[in-house]
C-alpha cells in the first residue's frame, strides 16, 4: 500500500508557474505519473518518470513547459509547470504505476492521491 499526498496547487494567471509535489508514504521501484482531469472530461496523461533510471515522459500538450522529477531520499514526486494556458485548468493527480514498466493509461496506476487543483486565468 502506497499513500500519496498532493500539494501545490492553486491559482494562478496564464504564464504563470506552479510547481505540484507528491509525497509517497514509501519507497517504489515503480513509475510515478501525474494525470488531469478538466471538467466534463477524461482524466489524462501529463507525465511520468521512472525512478531506477529517471526517463521521463509527457504529453504533447505540455513538453516543453512542464517538467517532472523525483526526489528519492524524501519519496517525492515533481510536478514543475511553466508558461501555463487556461487550457491546464484541472484537478492534477499523482499516480503510483502497478508495475515496473512506464505507462500512459491511468488503468496501469493503482495507488491515486487525492487531487489538486490547478487554476489559470486569461
Amino acid at each position: 500500500q502506497v499513500q500519496l499526498v498532493e500539494s501545490g496547487g492553486g491559482l494562478v494567471q496564464a504564464g504563470g508557474s506552479l510547481r505540484l509535489s507528491c509525497a509517497a508514504s514509501k519507497f517504489t521501484f515503480n513509475p510515478m505519473g501525474w494525470f488531469r482531469q478538466a471538467p466534463g472530461k477524461e482524466r489524462e496523461f501529463v507525465a511520468a518518470i521512472t525512478w531506477k533510471g529517471g526517463s521521463s515522459y509527457y504529453a504533447a500538450s505540455v513538453k516543453g513547459r512542464f517538467t517532472i522529477s523525483r526526489d528519492i531520499t524524501k519519496n517525492t514526486v515533481y510536478l514543475e509547470m511553466n508558461s501555463l494556458k487556461p487550457e491546464d485548468t484541472a484537478v492534477y493527480y499523482c499516480a503510483c504505476s502497478r508495475t515496473r514498466d512506464y505507462s500512459e493509461n491511468q488503468y496501469e496506476y493503482n495507488y491515486w492521491g487525492q487531487g489538486t487543483q490547478v487554476t489559470v486565468s486569461s
